[in-house]
């Protein structure tokens, strides 16, 4: 009987990813190192980006939408006068345009624009899809295809630097936003163009930097043994704090962790909800009208 490759290893990774390094080619290295049967990462960052690409192991996979979902921040600076073909330095230069004498209180006023709901729209050096074909692919061979409009919600958008060229800014948002198409748009509002040189992902919601490692670190840790590489892992309910913790007594776990639904007198809400027995994290249910809790995502190591 054939056995599948790797261990068994359950948990999440906050991997300071590298800049010049495509998303997944660092999860390759990283599930390579813990010799993971599988892992995933939650939500690609541009090779040109560095920061924080949280990577899921195991059963956390089964949690990685919740992090795709989840509000993010970044740090990026732009090179102003200039837009490229790309919206980042890797492009080729397409126009260049005088700067002119910007003011913190121009361009803050400017910011203010820009936060709450706005429109973009997806650049064709993106990974979004037309006709099954990845926009980037269309983009190199010289093509250009219509786009419609998305509405993404910048919650906070800051000015920390500038310099006669550079604009450097700090902003969070809501999944899906194109901070490349965000720094175009602010380049154009500003009337001078620009685009991204440096992008820096600092949080992806609920982790913050405090538990980043680099990928040196992670390598100089497989050196020490896999009990060094599991005492860096995040716990696989880490990622679904802001969803409501229901405790189970032990025939409701026993038959939850069956497939079946269960019901729970004073169920705090509707909704999903983190399930345990005891202090053993079980999975996500979802609490019904008439106060079930049907399971929705349990994990195998509740079993």
């Amino acid at each position: 009987m054939a056995t599948q490759r790797g261990r068994s290893v359950n948990g999440i990774v906050l991997l300071d990813k590298p800049s010049g390094m495509s998303s997944n080619a660092a999860l390759q290295i990283v599930k390579r190192l813990y010799r993971a049967r599988k892992a995933g990462h939650t939500g690609s960052l541009d090779p040109l980006a560095s920061g924080m690409l949280p990577l899921c192991l195991g059963e956390a996979t089964k949690f990685a939408g919740v992090l795709l979902n989840a509000d993010k921040a970044y740090r990026f600076t732009s090179r102003l006068g200039e837009t490229t073909t790309t919206g980042d330095a890797e492009g080729e230069v397409v126009t260049r345009r005088p700067v002119g004498g910007l003011t913190q209180a121009a361009v803050a006023a400017v910011l203010a624009r820009f936060t709450g709901v706005i429109q973009q729209i997806p650049p064709m050096y993106s990974a979004l899809k037309h006709q099954g074909r990845p926009l980037y692919e269309l983009a190199r061979q010289g093509l250009e295809v219509e786009r419609k409009p998305r509405s993404v919600i910048i919650h906070d958008l800051r000015l920390l630097s500038l310099t006669p060229d550079t604009l450097e800014c700090e902003v969070r948002c809501t999944k899906g936003t194109y901070i490349r198409t965000l720094a175009a748009d602010l380049g154009e509002a500003l009337d001078c163009g620009a685009h991204i040189v440096a992008l820096r992902r600092t949080a992806v919601e609920p982790f913050d930097a405090e538990r980043l490692i680099t990928l040196d670190a992670i390598k100089q840790l497989a050196e020490q043994g896999e009990a060094a590489l599991d005492a860096i892992l995040l716990a696989v309910d880490s990622a679904l704090v802001d969803c409501p913790k229901v405790s189970l007594p032990d025939e409701a776990a026993y038959y939850l962790g069956r497939g079946q639904s269960v019901w729970l007198p004073h169920a705090p809400c509707q909704g999903a909800v983190r399930l345990y027995h005891g202090e053993r994290f079980l999975g996500v249910g979802e609490v019904r009208e008439d106060g079930r809790i049907a399971p929705q995502r349990l994990v195998q190591t509740a079993t």
